[in-house]
């Protein structure tokens, strides 16, 4: 599995570097993209859980955004943050709650409709290099970064009927989770010689070292102990709009 997996990463990279040489800057083009440059992103992912993560939630989305400081030798440090959702829960904390035929009963004695969804985030900071491959400012791109990671259940009871997941009450449900996480980064990104067109696309690895941040769980009638292993993996797409500096004084973008 792990040789088709990288296999698959490197038809996709060497893709990105077919495509980019269809296009070859002319010779007689000044390029505009040299030096020093703060890059803003936002973009959006895909991530597979998998270990602990797993057995939790399933495949979730994020949208991202991020800033970096590219060097003129296009050594890069930057920082960046992700919003995670998704509507797949695996583990269900209100089964405490429910009848034996799997149903809530509300605080008016009807069905209660409560809906389940995952929420989450991570925050940190990374450093990488751009290694040119079409151009200077055109070709791989590899990060390696440490941050925060939290997640946790959302309930979503439009109906207001069910008392036990209102106020202090919700965090004995939740399973909010959170700790260290490290973050790799491996893909194309294109910094347009006329700044005209900058993005990236590639591949991103997440690995949390987490525990739970509750003090009780209602449904397991005690602490949830013990550390867990948060695995991501997916891919990732950015829109880049950047500031060039020329000299301390002149900013161009």
């Amino acid at each position: 599995m792990m040789k088709k997996i990288l296999g698959f990463i490197l038809f996709i990279l060497l893709a990105f570097s077919v495509l980019a040489q269809k296009f070859p800057e002319h010779s007689e083009k000044i390029a505009v993209n040299e030096g020093a440059a703060t890059l803003f992103h936002l973009g959006l992912g895909v991530q597979v859980p998998a270990a602990d993560l797993a057995k939790r939630f399933g495949v979730n989305q994020s949208i991202d955004g991020g800033l970096d400081w590219i060097f003129s030798n296009n050594y890069i440090l930057g920082i960046e943050g992700q919003f995670l959702f998704s509507n797949k829960v695996e583990d269900d904390p209100l089964s405490i709650l429910r009848t034996p035929e799997g149903d809530i009963i509300g605080n008016n004695r009807l069905l209660s409709n409560v809906i389940i969804r995952e929420r989450g985030y991570y925050f940190g900071a990374h450093v990488g290099k751009l290694f040119p491959i079409s151009a200077p400012r055109s070709g791989l791109r590899v990060t390696l970064g440490a941050g925060m990671l939290r997640h946790w259940i959302k309930f979503q009871d439009d109906d207001n009927g069910l008392t036990q997941i209102t106020g202090e009450y919700k965090k004995g449900y939740d399973r909010l989770t959170g700790g260290l996480a490290l973050n790799q980064f491996i893909g194309w990104e294109h910094l347009g010689w006329d700044r005209k067109s900058n993005w990236m696309l590639g591949f991103e690895f997440n690995q949390g070292f987490t525990k739970s941040l509750r003090d009780w769980d209602f449904s397991t009638i005690g602490k949830l102990d013990g550390n867990r292993l948060d695995l991501r993996f997916g891919i990732r797409a950015s829109w880049t709009l950047p500031f060039y500096h020329k000299g301390a004084e002149n900013i161009e973008y």
